[in-house]
């Protein structure tokens, strides 16, 4: 597998098929967990660490797997790598653990993980296959990230809240001043609805731009 094609799959995860902004894929933890940067990146990363393992093993299977049963097989291989996430954020990261509670576990239906397993895994090498996960996983980060950090600030002024979970020493950044209020509906359900619409319209404007750029550039080359 050539580098191009490996740059390929690596932007389609990130950008051109990102799950989050372009598939509209896992909406339930995108929206549900987003409230800062550290829970939303810290799923998110677990997300991404169970899409790479489970293409690569699935890949690794692809021809020993019956195509009858594939699907049954795909599930309990993201089931197992999600059971072992689950119990090391337990005994590692207890209190994270504890504030992600239900969506650890929940990864395991999250259908973009099985989308990319049955889509791409199922079909392509190893290396391409691992790669695609990661990159999906990237993405998904991506969104959470910005999308975390963006409710985070206006909701309650700050970023990095909860950052001792992960860092005992650490502590939360207060970008906006102390007397901020908050604004209580951007980290409720609204807010998240909001927030996310604005990305994704983000995305869209700035593709839309990008095109209407490059269909522009052959038309001035002629006329220089």
């Amino acid at each position: 597998m050539d580098t191009q094609h490996l740059r390929k799959i690596l932007f389609n995860g990130v950008w051109k098929q990102n799950s989050g902004l372009v598939q509209i894929l896992g909406m339930c933890p995108i929206l549900a967990i987003s409230t800062s940067v550290v829970n939303a990146v810290s799923l998110g990363l677990a997300t991404a660490l169970v899409m790479a393992l489970s293409n690569l093993v699935a890949s690794s299977l692809r021809n020993l797997v019956p195509y009858e049963i594939r699907i049954p097989v795909f599930i309990l291989i993201i089931a197992a790598l999600v059971t072992v996430i689950d119990l090391a954020f337990n005994a590692y990261l207890h209190s994270l653990y504890l504030v992600l509670g239900i969506f650890i576990p929940l990864i395991v239906t999250n259908c973009i993980v099985l989308a990319r397993v049955e889509a791409f895994a199922a079909k392509n090498g190893v290396i391409g296959s691992t790669l695609d996960g990661a990159a999906m996983g990237l993405g998904l980060v991506l969104v959470l990230g910005v999308l975390g950090s963006f409710r985070e600030i206006i909701g309650q002024g700050t970023l990095f809240s909860g950052i001792e979970m992960l860092i005992p020493s650490a502590h939360a950044l207060h970008v906006l001043p102390a007397s901020y209020p908050g604004f209580l509906i951007e980290i409720l359900p609204p807010g998240a609805f909001i927030s996310l619409g604005c990305l994704i319209a983000a995305r869209n404007w700035l593709e839309a731009h990008n095109k209407a750029k490059a269909a522009a550039l052959p038309t001035q080359t002629a006329r220089a």
